[in-house]
């Protein structure tokens, strides 16, 4: 006896997760999360009795639902399924996941497609903020395939463009969280700025490290790993984030000279691990900074000149692009928009199963007809 419920895979930037329309999940939060962590293998950190890849990047969730607002078509809900610990996290926003939305919302028919692109609009649910997803749609369906490259990701595919709206303070109410550009923690300076994600920036050297390490080496260092999450729980409040034993926000990015050509280089922490590459808002949280004067990373960025710029974010699988646009008639720079190149593929639809015991739910009485794509 198990409950079926309609479900999709999809690879959203170089994450990977599980889409679900809100219709087809509980209404009660416990419950909700209750089955996410069914289906994604409960609290085994192996995730070996659900559909979960026993790592960060692999084990998350979206949840779409036809919006009620006039400026958006769908709401998104992020969800973090933390590995090894059987808890649901909704605070943060994922950018990666987010970009797999789009293709979602159509092949589900929560949006129509256009003939040649389609723009979906969406509303996060995670912190109130909004982007515009730019899907190619030939004929009237999503296109999986394109010369869209990004690093992390192997292979090409159809590009998917990603323009935030408004996303300062996403998460803690402001640009920069504590008021000021710069703060000392436990003898560090720190860049603490929201611009999509809270992230405290600190400058690798400070923390004895090259910043060029491989995240397994810096995963292997317990001694690093105890002194970023002593800094991280210190500066939760003050960021305005209250307590975050239990949060996986704010991540935590350790920034170096660029050594590629780029504009600055990255290693993250998401928190507790470190990223493969670094997370779309994340990128776009640390691109902010980099333009800030006074900001710790300042002296260490190479910034193109104009009021649009393209800054390249370095991370241990390549570089992240970002393209920020400018507002410089003021003492302090203002960016008024924020805009990435994504890409996102259809891995697998149907049907997934959770022990009746977790929710006897509807039994997958909807799956025929909201899997059919369109």
């Amino acid at each position: 006896m198990q409950t079926a419920i309609p479900y999709m895979q999809l690879r959203g930037g170089s994450s990977k997760g599980l889409y679900f329309n809100a219709t087809d999940l509980p209404e009660d939060i416990a419950t909700r999360d209750a089955v996410l962590l069914a289906a994604m293998g409960g609290s085994d950190p192996r995730q070996i009795d659900g559909l979960g890849g026993a790592d960060p990047l692999t084990s998350k969730v979206a949840i779409v639902s036809r919006s009620n607002r006039p400026d958006s078509d769908v709401d998104y809900l992020f969800a973090q399924v933390v590995v090894g610990e059987g808890r649901v996290d909704t605070t943060p926003n994922c950018g990666n996941i987010l970009t797999g939305v789009g293709p979602f919302a159509i092949e589900a028919g929560l949006v129509h497609a256009d003939q040649t692109r389609t723009t979906v609009r969406v509303h996060m649910l995670n912190s109130g903020n909004r982007c515009k997803l730019e899907i190619v749609t030939p004929d009237g369906r999503v296109s999986y395939e394109g010369e869209a490259r990004i690093d992390g990701v192997p292979g090409t595919s159809a590009p998917i463009f990603c323009e935030y709206l408004d996303i300062a303070g996403s998460a803690s109410g402001n640009l920069l969280p504590t008021g000021t550009v710069k703060d000392e923690i436990d003898g560090i300076a720190v860049t603490c700025i929201d611009n999509g994600m809270p992230v405290v920036v600190m400058r690798a050297m400070d923390l004895g490290i090259t910043g060029r390490e491989t995240p397994e080496q810096l995963d292997s260092d317990s001694r690093l790993r105890e002194r970023l999450e002593s800094i991280r729980l210190a500066m939760g409040p003050r960021m305005n984030l209250g307590d975050v034993i239990g949060k996986v926000i704010p991540k935590m990015s350790l920034v170096s000279a660029p050594v590629c050509g780029g504009t600055i280089n990255t290693r993250t922490f998401i928190p507790h691990r470190c990223h493969s590459a670094v997370g779309v808002l994340g990128a776009v949280s640390v691109a902010t900074a980099c333009v800030l004067p006074g900001a710790v990373c300042s002296d260490l960025a190479v910034i193109p000149e104009g009021s649009e710029k393209v800054l390249s974010i370095e991370h241990p699988s390549g570089e992240f692009k970002v393209q920020l646009e400018m507002d410089n008639s003021e003492k302090t720079p203002r960016v008024t928009k924020a805009s990435v190149l994504r890409t996102a593929r259809l891995l697998s639809m149907g049907s997934l199963f959770v022990p009746v015991s977790v929710w006897a739910g509807h039994r997958g009485s909807t799956t025929n007809k909201v899997m059919e794509p369109v």
